[in-house]
Order: structure tokens, then C-alpha cells, then sequence
């Protein structure tokens, strides 16, 4: 089977492992504060700012959480998202308002997002599709004029960049994920950036229950009763540890690898389905923009769409579509009306593209793909011309 995603991981990460273990010292400890160190110089921020979790989602929760939203508040969200970002803003008592996206390019535009705007809107979420950069600039600096907190989504986007600045520093809050899916791994894991630090002391804490200062040995050298409890306000306990840190650093040395194999994917396929009757694919991405290419997708005609996966399906390559659309989920009781977010969710496919697909696993799923297209649309033609 060729597969959609498939983790990166040997020998360096198991080494890391081992040391750990050798330590006997697992939990939330010094290679955490080593991976956030780390991360933060990646972005290009203070490691204060930085926050290792254990998920993207908690993140998101955090985000909400943090920024203090909360009932009569509307936060603005692209359908086209993963649902844990409408789960977060849903429990923490706000209302998504979700808004469309350029049918092509996965990703909102300010007007999209300013269509959805009303007086009780205190946030947006971005999400960077496939991790593209998208409008974030424009995005960043018409929620910063309008006092309105914005939330990059960059779960896709751990190595994108515009005109050299990390995608995820642009607004007030950021998260990324690290689970076993995505392009830097750590089994489970996330990280949190933000931007004000009175705010990130407190999100800080409020990942770990909510204490000012964590129990515990460390502890124990600043304080003589170092087992009392100071804890100004509910939190949760969604840190990040020493054994998922250690893979995470290994991850982030070898991310520039994992990236550059990525693009070259992308360039092949681009190469062998460019000009294929019946397809198209992803549009180039703007002058300064760099994206960590984590989806690769293609638009056909949506009534031949399922039936191109199930072909591919049959010839051992799994193929998918991100994200189904969050308006026409009922739990959110959204009546919006988006008429880009729903045609790209009836017309495109995510293909397979990880760092471990040699070149003729993706000359494999292109040539299926074609095939596959080629043969569909032949077989819906007799039906159209009646």
C-alpha cells in the first residue's frame, strides 16, 4: 500500500529513546525545555514564548482558553478546517462563524474572513492549508487593526515560511502538531507560541493544572514547604515530556530533510500531471512564500471524484480528502452558505506524499491517477450528452 502519510523515524530517534530511559527521567524535564529552546530559535522567537504540549488540539483548547472567550463570543474559522478547532471554540461556551475559502488554493482571504465578521467576533482561527502560508499577512494585520486575536492554525505548517518568517508568528497565538501523521513527529505532541508574555505565563501554567509553581523536586530548592499549592485558576495537565522531547529534537534536525524530499515530490508530481485532461493541480504558490508541502492535492470533476479514489484504493494507494467542511456538521448548527469551501470538498483529492515515497511510487500514483480519470470521465460522458 502507498500511503498517505508515513512517519520518519530510526535510528537517531531511538538513540534519543535510550538516553532517556537511561536518565530514568521520562516526564516534563530538561529536553523538554531543550525542545522548546530549540523550536523558538526555529521560529525565530524567545523560548518563553514557546510552549511544548501533548497534542496540536490541546493547543487549540489552550488558544481559546487563554484569550479568555467564552459565551456571546463568535470566533470566525474557515469551514475547510480540522474539527478540533470548532471543538475548542464549541466547549469553551463561544459560537463558531465559519467562513469560506478560494476553491483552488484550500485558503481564506481577508474578504472571506471579513464576510463572517460581526460585533461579537473577538478572534479568528487561520488555518495554512496543506501547509501554504496563504493571506496570512493581509489576515494578520486587519484582526491586529480591528483588536480582533488571531489564532494560526499551524498544525500543516512547521516549515513554511513568507518572505522568510515563520508562518505561525504572525498573529497572537500559534500551535503545532506532532502527531504520528504529520511531518515532524513525536508520537503525540504539540507546541504552543505566544506572542504577549504576561499571556504565555499563563497559558503556561494553565497546562499544567493551573499551579504558579509546579510541586515536585525542583521545587523542593526554593521552597521549604515546596508541596503547597498555589493555584489562582483552574487548569489542565497537557504538557509535553522528556521521552516525546527527545524525538522531537532529533525530528527538527532532520526537518530541512524531510522538507526538501517533500518539494521534490511535489515537483515531480507537478511534472507528470501537468497538462492531464480532466485534472487539475495545486495552484503555484506567491513570490516568498515557502510551504512545508504537507498535502499535495488535485481537482476533477466531483462526480467522478469518489469513484478516482476507490480506482486508487484498488490498486494498493490511499488517497483522501482534508477536511471535510464544518458548516454542514450539525453539531456546529451553521447555516452558512460557502460556495467555495463546498465545491472543493466535492472535486479534490489529497495524494500521497511523505519523505518515504521513492520516484516511482509517485510515477506509480500518477500514472493510476490518469488512468483512473481517463476512465471515469470517458464512462460519465455517454451520460451527460443524455
Amino acid at each position: 500500500m502507498i500511503n498517505l502519510f508515513q512517519p520518519q523515524v530510526g535510528d537517531a530517534e531511538l538513540a534519543a529513546v535510550a538516553e532517556v530511559f537511561a536518565d530514568k527521567w521520562l516526564g516534563h524535564g530538561p529536553r523538554t525545555k531543550d525542545f522548546e529552546a530549540a523550536f523558538a530559535k526555529h521560529l525565530g522567537v524567545e523560548p518563553e514564548h514557546v510552549i511544548f504540549i501533548n497534542s496540536g488540539t490541546a493547543g487549540l483548547f489552550l488558544a481559546i482558553e487563554a484569550l479568555g472567550l467564552g459565551e456571546g463570543d463568535e470566533v470566525v474559522l474557515p469551514s475547510m478546517s480540522f474539527l478540533a478547532a470548532a471543538n475548542a471554540v464549541v466547549a469553551s461556551g463561544a459560537a463558531p462563524a465559519f467562513c469560506d475559502v478560494d476553491p483552488r488554493t484550500m485558503n481564506p482571504t481577508w474578504e472571506h474572513v471579513a464576510a463572517a465578521l460581526t460585533p461579537r467576533t473577538r478572534a479568528v482561527v487561520l488555518l495554512h492549508y496543506g501547509g501554504c502560508p496563504g493571506d496570512v499577512v493581509e489576515i494578520a494585520e486587519r484582526c491586529r487593526e480591528r483588536g480582533i486575536a488571531l489564532i494560526e492554525d499551524s498544525a500543516c505548517s512547521v516549515d513554511s515560511r513568507v518572505d522568510g518568517r515563520s508562518v505561525g508568528t504572525f498573529g497572537d497565538l500559534a500551535m503545532w502538531s506532532f502527531d504520528a501523521a504529520k511531518v515532524l513527529v513525536t508520537g503525540d505532541g504539540g507546541m504552543l507560541y505566544v506572542r504577549d508574555a504576561e499571556r504565555a505565563l499563563r497559558a503556561r501554567r494553565l497546562a499544567y493544572h493551573g499551579l504558579v509553581q509546579a510541586t515536585g523536586l525542583a521545587h523542593a530548592k526554593v521552597s521549604h514547604r515546596w508541596w503547597e499549592l498555589e493555584v489562582p485558576e483552574v487548569g489542565r495537565r497537557v504538557i509535553g515530556n522528556d521521552l516525546t522531547a527527545a524525538i522531537g529534537l532529533v525530528q527538527l534536525g532532520r526537518l530541512p530533510e524531510f522538507t526538501g524530499r517533500r518539494r521534490e515530490i511535489v515537483a515531480l508530481y507537478d511534472r507528470e500531471l501537468s497538462g492531464a485532461e480532466g485534472l487539475r493541480t495545486p495552484p503555484p504558490l506567491p513570490a516568498g512564500h515557502e510551504s512545508t508541502h504537507y498535502f499535495y492535492w488535485v481537482q476533477m470533476d466531483e462526480l467522478i471524484r469518489d469513484q478516482v479514489a476507490s480506482d486508487l484504493l484498488a490498486a494498493d494507494i490511499y488517497t483522501t480528502f482534508r477536511y471535510a467542511p464544518l458548516h454542514k456538521v450539525p453539531t456546529y448548527r451553521s447555516d452558512a452558505q460557502l460556495a467555495g469551501t463546498e465545491r472543493a470538498s466535492g472535486e479534490t483529492l489529497c495524494l500521497p506524499i511523505h519523505p518515504g515515497l521513492s520516484d516511482d511510487d509517485v510515477l506509480t500514483v500518477a500514472t493510476e491517477l490518469r488512468r483512473a480519470v481517463t476512465k471515469r470521465s470517458r464512462e460519465l460522458a455517454p451520460a451527460a450528452a443524455h
